[in-house]
């Protein structure tokens, strides 16, 4: 597992080494959402009984940085060893493609965890505390999370060839997808229709199971919203495996 430990190591360096960058400018934006959103729709919105809608959005918004977050490190950084050259120094070593898949993940598990733990903090301590109904859940759901747009950045990363495709794939999937699933309100009030539509989003499935941990309520179950995300994790993983298996666009 030596190899696995370099890599993971010097995936965990390349973005801690710019720090403000990759975990403190995440947290200061969703202080900003919150301070905009919670000013204008304060007093006027109430999601769930007895939970103001400033505390309802600071689950939304940690997970809304846990998922960008954790895609745009993994992503980023393959494609970035693509078009410098330096993939080859990774692929060379005698690394197992299950060693190479787990280091990125791991990494960007570990900066998108410390930027939504920092999102919860940083909220709680300047605008309002949160409760903790279901600790489990909440560690569950943000670890999933994490690793499912981890994994999904890697299959990004590997499939684009310059980064205007990773900044399409970002801009054009993951942020609508994400402003989606339920960050900034509840599915409940909306129709029939919309609702169903924001379940066909797995994101939607990882931020309702996330708040559920804090409040102990839901929109659907959240063993649904287990289900469903480790099946998306699971088959993302597949693919992407896949892809390190056959060297698709990974060697020349």
């Amino acid at each position: 597992m030596r190899g696995f430990l370099t890599l993971f190591y010097k995936e965990l360096l390349r973005f801690w080494k710019v720090g403000f960058q990759t975990v403190a400018a995440p947290i200061l934006t969703a202080i900003l959402y919150l301070l905009i959103f919670s000013h204008v729709l304060e007093g006027r919105v109430q999601v769930y009984p007895g939970v103001s809608y400033g505390a309802f959005l600071i689950p939304g918004l940690a997970m809304m940085s846990i998922l960008q977050n954790a895609f745009a490190n993994s992503s980023s950084s393959i494609a970035q060893s693509k078009i410098t050259g330096n993939i080859v120094f990774i692929l060379l070593p005698p690394l197992s493609h299950f060693e190479f898949y787990l280091a990125y993940v791991l990494a960007s598990c570990v900066r998108a965890l410390a930027v939504g733990t920092g999102v919860v903090l940083a909220t709680s301590l300047l605008f309002v505390s949160l409760p903790l109904e279901q600790p489990v859940w909440i560690v569950v759901f943000a670890v999933l999370g994490a690793a499912m747009l981890g994994t999904l950045g890697m299959v990004a990363g590997i499939w684009a060839e310059k980064f205007d495709q990773i900044a399409a794939f970002q801009n054009f999937i993951i942020i609508p997808l994400t402003f989606l699933s339920g960050v900034f309100y509840s599915i409940r009030p909306l129709p029939e229709f919309w609702q169903n539509v924001s379940k066909l989003n797995p994101f939607f499935y990882m931020i309702d199971g996330f708040r559920f941990g804090f409040f102990g309520i839901s929109d659907v179950s959240p063993y649904l919203s287990l289900a469903i995300v480790g099946s998306a994790l699971l088959a993302l993983s597949c693919a992407a495996l896949l892809m390190i298996t056959r060297g698709y666009k990974l060697r020349a």
